[in-house]
């Protein structure tokens, strides 16, 4: 196979949140999804991270229509699902252009730029104090 014929298959989408990175490819197919070459209900174990990652699919009604391929590190398990729903949705609008606002609407093409406050000097954490004694 040439790099033509696999750029010609596949449609490339990046995501991030928190530390987490997800490369997310999709081509036309039955609807199968894979994450770090493991089935997604076996990577994500929990009921509310699976909802997660169906959810860009669920909105634009292209459940069976694509499958889709993950490579994703760092951060946890939530934060990777967040990770995957981004590039995903990338993919999705990129391959199909008018899922685009549906998919803006949802708040799937936004990244979230919350990130964990830093630990402070003298305090147990970023607002924790250490316990305080009168005596």
């Amino acid at each position: 196979m040439t790099a033509t014929s696999i750029a010609d298959k596949y449609t490339w989408g990046t995501g991030r949140r928190k530390s987490s990175v997800a490369r997310v490819r999709i081509r036309r197919g039955e609807g199968k999804i894979k994450i770090n070459d493991r089935e997604m209900t076996e990577y994500f174990t929990t009921e509310r991270t699976k909802m997660m990652v169906y959810s860009p699919l669920k909105e634009t009604k292209m459940m069976k229509k694509y499958d889709v391929f993950v490579n994703v590190r760092g951060g946890g398990v939530v934060s990777q699902a967040g990770a995957i729903i981004m590039g995903l949705s990338r993919a999705l609008s990129r391959v199909e252009p008018e899922t685009e606002e549906i998919l803006r609407k949802g708040g799937f093409l936004t990244r979230d730029s919350r990130q964990a406050e830093r630990k402070k000097p003298g305090k147990k954490g970023a607002r924790k104090s250490f316990q305080f004694s009168k005596r």
